[in-house]
């Protein structure tokens, strides 16, 4: 996706989230001190009473220094989003839980609509220690290319920024595979936010050569008239994409034209009728005689653990079950309720659903004691070939795990976002700081995929790593793709 495609994308995804509140919303605004404590310390309050898995890898006498030490840094009043990025973000970093993150509140979200801000220009693929070039927002800009390699911006190292940037963004365990996408796929928002806007940069590149060159770029402005079209764009494209694209965007089914293969990619466990669309789906393949299946879940983030197990049925050849251990460690959100949201509806749950047992906490025994069969109808018995990377998480990651090490299935890319060991997720209601009005994403279920995973803090490995390719970037192409339909289209040659 372009750069300004991705403008457009957030420009749409905040017209759709947008509310009357933002009318009155002014950025600039200082909160005072005191409050920013309250909400601060009441924060920790419902981290430390209701969070299953605040000390998981972060130990009780360490959490403590870190919630010490970023309440210190409330010296002052401060905005949103300064209150957000330099107090807050690295806080949640240290949880390494990655279903605990910030979202902005209403009003900044209800603000936002339709504004442009001033960025640095470029945008980079990222891997490691490397930065090239994905991206320009300068058109006229005929120096920095797609594939250029970046070395410094403003005397840091892309190393430097990279391991800086990671410390503001939360994850499971240590799979940090998954930041490697994110500010790929947004690199002058994270470099706004946690480093600030300067009038030029000064960017250091390696030549055609592979001589380092420096070169000082300026501040992109949006211009009135390039705001005016971009609106135009919006408005002329709402509605224009049918409930089909719509659909396909979230789960497809393509028969490659040999007729050997397929390839499916669910993007989501959430939404997208996945019921009917995996009945219709592995039924046309059993018609069609396919058995040799690729399944795309690198943009799958999660959802209902209920599709997700629906999906798994459809693959395994055993039977399975999806988690070892499912706990909370409570059964009510009390003294918090009015803070979180769904509070009635999320205490009443936990309470119906879970047991307490002899460890003290509140078992989900059914899924902890289920055990699930593949599909007699329709079961995939061919050949499947699993595509993951840094975005496949929570559900997404239960997936990889329970047909992981199975006959005829591999897994194929890079390691998951979603934590092998375990995660955290099933309730996670949003709380609402009620100075600031940020929202904080609440796991109350702690997740233990397989007790013989070790704890180790990675998320799902692939049988065959294919890590990012700087010829593929240059050449635009899905390299993962491309090296598995190789080797299915090999295969059958022989």
């Amino acid at each position: 996706m372009s750069p300004r495609a991705v403008v457009y994308l957030l420009l749409i995804t905040f017209t759709i989230y947008s509310c009357s509140s933002g009318r009155h919303y002014t950025p600039a605004k200082k909160i005072p001190k005191d409050l920013l404590e309250k909400d601060y310390i009441l924060l920790r309050k419902i981290l430390e009473s209701k969070h299953p898995s605040l000390y998981w890898y972060t130990s009780k006498d360490s959490m403590d220094i870190y919630f010490n030490k970023y309440q210190t840094l409330i010296s002052d009043s401060m905005t949103e989003t300064q209150f957000t990025w330099k107090v807050l973000a690295p806080l949640i970093n240290k949880i390494h839980c990655g279903h605990t993150s910030l979202i902005a509140s209403k009003g900044y979200a209800a603000w936002s609509v339709n504004k442009k801000f001033s960025s640095f220009p470029l945008f980079f693929k990222i891997w490691k220690d490397t930065m090239a070039v994905s991206g320009n927002l300068n058109k006229n800009d005929s120096l920095f290319k797609r594939g250029t390699i970046i070395t410094a911006i403003n005397g840091q190292s892309s190393q430097q920024m990279i391991s800086t940037i990671f410390d503001y963004l939360h994850q499971d365990g240590y799979a940090n595979n998954l930041n490697y996408i994110r500010i790929s796929s947004n690199f002058p928002f994270f470099h706004k936010n946690i480093y600030g806007l300067s009038e030029k940069y000064n960017v250091s590149y390696k030549d055609s050569t592979g001589l380092v060159q420096s070169a000082v770029i300026p501040l992109f402005k949006f211009s009135d008239t390039t705001r005016t079209k971009d609106t135009n764009i919006i408005h002329q494209n709402k509605f224009q994409i049918s409930r089909n694209k719509k659909l396909e965007t979230l789960r497809s089914l393509k028969i490659d034209s040999t007729k050997i293969f397929a390839t499916m990619i669910v993007n989501t466990f959430q939404k997208g009728h996945l019921s009917s669309f995996f009945r219709k789906s592995f039924k046309k393949l059993r018609k069609n005689n396919i058995n040799q299946l690729i399944v795309d879940i690198r943009s799958n983030g999660g959802g209902k653990v209920a599709s997700s197990t629906l999906f798994t049925r459809y693959l395994s050849r055993q039977p399975f079950k999806v988690a070892d251990s499912i706990y909370a460690v409570t059964r009510s959100l009390s003294p918090y309720t009015k803070y979180i949201k769904g509070r009635f509806l999320n205490s009443i749950g936990i309470s119906l659903i879970t047991k307490k047992e002899k460890d003290g906490k509140y078992h989900l025994k059914h899924l902890e004691n289920k055990t699930f069969t593949p599909k007699r109808k329709n079961q995939f018995k061919g050949s499947v070939y699993v595509l993951t990377n840094g975005p496949t998480f929570s559900a997404a990651s239960l997936v990889c795990n329970l047909i992981k090490g199975q006959p005829g299935i591999l897994l194929a890319g890079e390691e998951t976002g979603g934590g092998w060991h375990g995660n955290d997720g099933i309730f996670i209601p949003n709380i609402t700081l009620p100075n600031t009005k940020i929202r904080v994403r609440l796991p109350l279920f702690r997740v233990i995929q397989y007790k013989h995973v070790p704890k180790t803090g990675t998320g799902v490995m692939p049988d065959l790593q294919i890590p990012p390719n700087y010829d593929a970037l240059l050449r635009g192409v899905d390299k993962k793709m491309e090296v598995i339909k190789a080797m299915i289209l090999s295969s059958e040659k022989k």
